[in-house]
């Protein structure tokens, strides 16, 4: 073989080598369990060390497709990594193996839960890695006494080792989420009986003559945006949550300790932090649960606490403001979401809802445990990387018809879109067309009914199109406070985003 045909040989058993370990790592896991899933951890390790303004890039880039974004760069990554090294030398490549499955190991050992042996599955990759590295490296395919065409032949080896590696993978991946699923606890869960339900949705809500979004969001199309990269899977009767901290006693609920509170159903929109101007992460539903306040109650509150700091099963946390979870807005411990049990994606089998905060400083999902604390104590997750501690949700609006770049014809048309003040709730919007002739004046829209100041409201505008060529729509609300949103632009860090929300069409 030539040198060039040696080093390419080299680097295809690079990533043959390194897709054996992980292959064979995932399969392994499965007997061991999630903790020793080390592609979750460090993916997950990833996540925690990235920087807070990468993260946000992240999201605005990709939306609720990043994680799956970062599932496939770091797979990309240990593949270039592995193929240079090899092709290299195979001592290097080697060497690499070895280092990715340290790295692995701490990565496994890092994560709330772990011990020891579930480092097991990472090594026995590791040891994998290296043996079909050396082997697809070393190997002599022959036919009779003499090698026969010894390049191809281990071309061939090294595909299919390759192809193990990657099947090996999948189906860890596939046994995992199986062996893990709660999809039957939470099939055979049934919601409480509301105590206090929400009042009825008038159809009113809904303006007329226009394609908006419903104003129930369905479960499906409910944005998400968390930090785990797979779905937490916590049964009920693994589910705790501990109410600790500056309380005059120590509480742990078990999910049939919830029985003794009063149901409550809330319609709430949820807003994430990193909306930006006429972003779509803002959805609306129907809540079932307990309210928190409920809940803090017997433990007994310290006067002087002012925050909350909730902890989900994968480690993430988020501060609240103890105001917030204990005054008359209903903040919940919600089981239910839009007449069933919480999705997983969701938060199955409980998560935070807190009407007026971005999702950042409240909607923890798989929560399990409460502690009662001050702002200058502790620190939740994004307020360490540099992110406002409080987050109220700021006044904003967003043109949902027509789409950017869209045409329409002369004559009577109907625009339209949907506007958000929670905890204030929307009182006018105002739509601005700017056209060839210059620009135009605000203009009051109709609005839909006001469901209440925790949910968005539905906007509609009727206009005569009559001159053709390019026009901008632009939008702006002014919630029930009198103040309008700021036409000043900043993006979502450090405490949300600004600025009115414009779309570009044509008048044919």
């Amino acid at each position: 073989m030539t040198a060039r045909a040696t080093r390419d040989a080299r680097a295809l058993a690079g990533v043959a080598a390194a897709a054996v370990a992980l292959g064979v790592t995932q399969l392994l896991a499965v007997l061991f369990g999630p903790a020793a899933d080390a592609r979750t951890a460090v993916g997950s390790a990833v996540i925690d060390l990235t920087p807070g303004s990468v993260k946000e890039w992240a999201i605005a880039t990709f939306g609720t497709a990043d994680k799956l974004v970062l599932s496939i760069l770091v797979l990309a990554v240990i593949a270039v990594i592995a193929s240079l090294t090899a092709a290299w030398s195979v001592a290097a490549g080697g060497a690499a193996i070895v280092l990715a499955g340290v790295a692995g190991c701490a990565a496994v050992l890092s994560r709330a839960g772990a011990s020891v042996a579930d480092v097991v599955p990472t090594v026995v990759g590791t040891v994998c890695g290296v043996a079909v590295l050396a082997y697809s490296t070393s190997c002599r395919v022959t036919g009779g006494a003499e090698p026969t065409d010894p390049g191809r032949r281990r071309s061939l080896v090294t595909l299919g080792l390759l192809g193990a590696g990657v099947v090996g993978g999948i189906l860890g991946v596939a046994l995992g989420r199986a062996k893990s699923s709660v999809a039957g606890d939470r099939a055979a869960f049934t919601l409480p009986r509301v105590d206090m339900p929400a009042a009825p949705i008038p159809k009113e809500v809904q303006p007329q003559g226009v394609a908006l979004p419903s104003f129930v969001t369905s479960n499906d199309d409910f944005y998400r945006i968390d930090t785990a990269l797979v779905v937490p899977q916590v049964s009920r009767d693994d589910w705790q949550l501990r109410v600790h901290g500056m309380v005059d006693r120590e509480i742990t609920y078990r999910f049939a300790d919830l029985e003794r509170f009063d149901a409550v159903e809330r319609v709430v929109t949820l807003t994430c932090v990193s909306n930006p101007v006429g972003g779509d992460l803002i959805s609306n539903a129907t809540w079932t649960g307990y309210l928190v306040r409920d809940l803090l109650a017997p433990a007994g509150v310290h006067r002087d606490a002012d925050m909350v700091l909730s902890r989900s099963v994968d480690g993430f946390t988020a501060g609240t403001p103890l105001q917030a979870l204990t005054d008359d807005r209903g903040s919940m411990l919600a089981v239910g979401m839009n007449g069933v049990p919480l999705p997983t994606e969701h938060g199955y089998p409980a998560r935070l809802v807190v009407p007026g905060l971005y999702g950042y400083v409240s909607a923890t999902k798989w929560v399990v445990e409460l502690k009662v604390t001050r702002f200058d104590r502790d620190e939740a997750y994004w307020t360490r990387l540099g992110w406002s501690a409080r987050g109220p949700i700021k006044t904003g609006s967003r043109v949902e018809v027509p789409r950017s770049g869209q045409r329409v014809q002369r004559g009577p048309v109907t625009f339209g879109g949907v506007a958000w003040a929670q905890n204030r709730g929307v009182r006018d919007v105002e739509v601005r067309i700017d056209g060839p002739s210059g620009a135009g004046e605000w203009r009051r829209a109709g609005l839909g009914a006001s469901y209440s100041n925790d949910t968005w409201r539905l906007w509609s505008f009727s206009w005569e199109a009559a001159e053709t060529g390019l026009h901008t729509i632009t939008v702006r609300a002014t919630d029930n406070t009198g103040a309008t949103q700021t036409s000043d632009i900043a993006n979502p860090a450090p405490d949300g985003a600004t600025g009115w929300h414009s779309v570009t069409f044509s008048v044919a």
